[in-house]
């Protein structure tokens, strides 16, 4: 199965310094069918204990915004734009993306999901280009090269900023719309 072989790269890469701190790589997890990627930041500190994404506090919600969504967490596919915790949650730095975006380009394409939802502004300058931000954009269809984007915020942002949580489950209802426009299957 390719899309183990490139976990196993991931999870020994040294490509850049956040190797160095990490006590466990985080590919990702989920369906190797999953017409749904979310692609968030970076590990945090429990995600960097159990080598799993989003099983910290941002996952707990990002699992209850799944359900509205109409989508189930083992249905979809869940990783991030760096694969190693950098140190003390800061944003990943340029050098380290660059290290990592190869793995995150070769999983969406052996994925090949129809719908990728970058969780916040890295994820989506990453992906979209550095100018965009995602207060501007979140919850729009957004097409590039084939593929429908829906940048969301990161669910991160609305432990920090209450006021965001609404929005968040807002988001996930327009997404759960345009995944039946686009004819894939919701709960």
């Amino acid at each position: 199965m390719l899309l183990e072989t490139l976990h196993q790269q991931i999870r020994v890469c040294t490509k850049c310094p956040l190797a160095q701190g990490r006590a466990n790589a985080v590919p990702g997890e989920g369906s190797p069918q999953a017409k749904v990627m979310f692609v968030g930041e970076g590990p945090g500190a429990e995600e960097d204990k159990q080598a799993r994404p989003f099983v910290g506090p941002a996952g707990k919600l990002l699992d209850e915004l799944l359900l509205h969504a109409g989508l189930a967490r083992e249905d979809v596919f869940i990783t991030n734009i760096v694969k190693c915790r950098p140190p003390g949650n800061r944003e990943p730095l340029p050098e380290e993306v660059a290290a990592c975006k190869p793995y995150l380009i070769s999983q969406i394409a052996l994925i090949r999901p129809a719908v990728i939802c970058p969780l916040g502004g890295p994820a989506l300058k990453t992906l979209l280009g550095k100018d965009l931000q995602i207060g501007k954009l979140h919850a729009q269809a957004l097409r590039q090269r084939g593929m429908l984007y829906v940048p969301l915020y990161h669910p991160a942002a609305a432990l920090h900023k209450g006021n965001l949580r609404q929005t968040l489950f807002d988001d996930m209802r327009a997404l759960k719309r345009m995944l039946v426009e686009v004819g894939l299957p919701v709960r």
